[in-house]
C-alpha cells in the first residue's frame, strides 16, 4: 500500500493506492470532510475489496464512502453492501457514472443518515448498504426517506422561486484569480463556518481553475472548476450559499455565468454539490439549466454539521466521434 499527499495545502486530502493479487484500488480520504472516494481499477466484488475498504475506511475515520462506477459496474457495488444514490450524465463523455455510497459509522456496522445509533446488538450490525435513494419521487403511497422528503421539498420550493422570480436574473462576470486568494477566501469560510468547500480534489489526473464571479450590487462569489480533459467533464463548486435576496440573485447569475463559461470550452457536462436543505442554492442551480439527479447521504460537512448534498447535472454538448 502507498500514499501521495496532494500537496502542502491539501493535506487532508490523500491518495493512498491499495493493490494484490486479487485488489487494485485507488482511494481519496478528505479528512476534513471525513469522505473517502473508491477509484477502482481491476471490476468484481471479491470479499477482499470488500473488507479492505470498510477496514481503512474505520481506520481513517471516514463517516462517508463512494464510487462512481459506469452501468456495468453497478450491481458489483450493490453487492460490496454500497446503494446508489444518483447519475451523473455524460460524465464519461458517452455513457453516465453511477454514484453508489454508503455510510460507515462504527467499526463491523454502519447508519443510514439520521439513524439513531442506539440498541444493544448495535455492534452485531452487519455491513450493509444505507437507505436506498431515488432520483425522482417515487409514485403511489410508497414511503420514502425523511431525507428524499427534505429534498423533494427543497426542489419543490426552489422550482416555484425559477417558476416566479421576484427579481430578473442580472449578468454576472466571471474573471480567474490565483489559487492562493482562492484557498485564502476558502480558509475564511471556513472559520465563519460558510464555507460549502475547501476546493479539495474530487478526481484524479484533474485540472483545477478558480474564478472570482461578480455582479450588480457589489456582489462578489469565488468559484472553482475541476475538470477531466478525457471525459469532457467538470466539477462545479461555489465556495459559499448566499444569504440575502441580493445574494440569492447574484449566485443564479454566478451559477448561470459559470454554465455558459463551461459550455463555450467545450465542456460535454457539468455536475454541483449542494446541501439538500438550501433552497436558494438549489433555485440557482435550476436557474442555471441543471436538474437534480440523485442525493448523496450524509455527503457535505458544512460548518460542524453533516447534510446531505443534492447531485445537479447539466449536459452542456454532444461529444463529438473522434477523427
Amino acid at each position: 500500500m502507498a500514499a501521495k499527499i496532494w500537496n502542502t495545502q491539501q493535506k487532508v486530502v490523500e491518495e493512498v493506492f491499495f493493490q494484490n493479487e486479487a485488489v487494485s484500488l485507488c482511494l481519496l480520504i478528505n479528512r476534513r470532510v471525513r469522505t473517502m472516494r473508491i477509484i477502482d481499477f481491476r471490476a468484481g466484488p471479491t470479499s477482499a475489496k470488500r473488507l479492505f475498504v470498510l477496514s481503512l475506511a474505520q481506520r481513517e475515520g471516514v463517516e462517508k464512502a463512494y464510487t462512481l462506477v459506469e452501468r456495468d459496474e453497478v450491481q458489483t457495488w450493490i453487492k460490496l453492501g454500497f446503494a446508489k444514490e444518483g447519475t451523473i450524465p455524460g460524465f464519461y463523455k458517452r455513457s453516465d457514472a453511477f454514484l453508489l455510497g454508503c455510510s460507515i459509522r462504527a467499526p463491523g456496522r454502519q447508519v443510514p443518515a439520521g439513524i439513531s445509533e442506539k440498541g444493544d446488538d448495535a455492534d452485531d450490525a452487519p455491513f450493509e448498504s444505507e437507505t436506498r435513494i431515488a432520483a425522482v419521487k417515487p409514485s403511489g403511497t410508497a414511503p420514502i426517506s425523511p431525507s428524499q422528503e427534505l429534498m423533494e421539498r427543497t426542489v419543490a420550493t426552489a422550482k416555484r422561486e425559477v417558476k416566479d422570480p421576484t427579481d430578473p436574473i442580472p449578468q454576472a462576470r466571471i474573471a480567474p484569480v490565483s489559487e492562493a486568494d482562492a484557498r485564502r477566501a476558502a480558509v475564511a469560510a471556513q472559520r465563519s463556518g460558510r464555507a460549502l468547500t475547501a476546493f479539495e480534489p474530487f478526481g484524479r489526473d484533474v485540472a483545477r481553475r478558480f474564478f472570482m464571479a461578480t455582479a450588480r450590487g457589489g456582489f462578489e462569489l469565488h468559484a472553482s472548476t475541476e475538470a477531466q480533459g478525457c471525459f469532457g467533464n467538470a466539477f462545479l463548486e461555489l465556495l459559499v450559499a448566499p444569504r440575502t435576496p441580493a445574494e440569492r440573485v447574484g449566485t443564479a447569475a454566478a451559477v448561470k455565468a459559470l454554465g455558459e463559461k463551461l459550455q463555450a470550452e467545450g465542456v460535454v457536462t457539468s455536475f454541483a454539490l449542494t446541501p439538500s436543505d438550501d433552497v436558494a442554492l438549489a433555485a440557482a442551480f435550476l436557474h442555471g439549466g441543471f436538474r437534480r439527479t440523485g442525493l448523496l447521504l450524509g455527503h457535505l460537512l458544512v460548518g460542524s454539521q453533516r447534510k446531505d448534498a443534492i447531485v445537479w447535472s447539466r449536459k452542456l454538448a454532444n461529444p463529438v466521434e473522434d477523427a
